[in-house]
């Protein structure tokens, strides 16, 4: 029992910790189509999962710079995502943020196939919960 224990606390068993930036820029949004599964090929915010030692306002910035080319600067908070089924490879938790952009070229980076604004007004189909995200932050 004692043995079980330590495994449990050595190993416990959490929600992975991701983020999720809407990056808005003269009424369109950047998107990313994915590169890796899950949804592949489908359109989503750049994000992904906080390192250790990472707060997750640098993590939204990192994640933006690496998959869109482009710096950003955190304006506010728009909501923390915890659906247990958000992500089917295995329960996350995401923050997602407003961003303004700074400076920078738009150009696709690590887990991005492509890049690109799109109108609020015609969004694609979009991954995860990622809908939810970009309709609260500007509801």
């Amino acid at each position: 029992m004692l043995v079980r224990s330590i495994r449990l606390l050595m190993c416990p068993k959490t929600p992975k910790l991701t983020v999720d930036g809407v990056v808005v820029d003269k009424g369109n949004v950047l998107l990313v189509r994915r590169l890796n599964p899950p949804f592949r090929g489908f359109w989503a915010l750049p994000g992904g999962f906080v390192d250790v030692g990472e707060s997750v306002e640098r993590a939204v910035v990192r994640e933006i710079l690496e998959e869109t080319g482009l710096k950003v600067r955190v304006k506010k908070l728009v909501g923390v995502y915890s659906d247990p089924g958000r992500d089917p490879r295995r329960h996350t938790v995401s923050v997602c943020f407003l961003c303004q952009k700074v400076s920078g070229r738009l150009k696709s980076g690590s887990d991005s196939k492509e890049v690109s604004w799109f109108s609020l007004k015609k969004l694609p189909k979009l991954a995860f919960d990622h809908r939810e995200m970009i309709e609260d932050a500007f509801g």
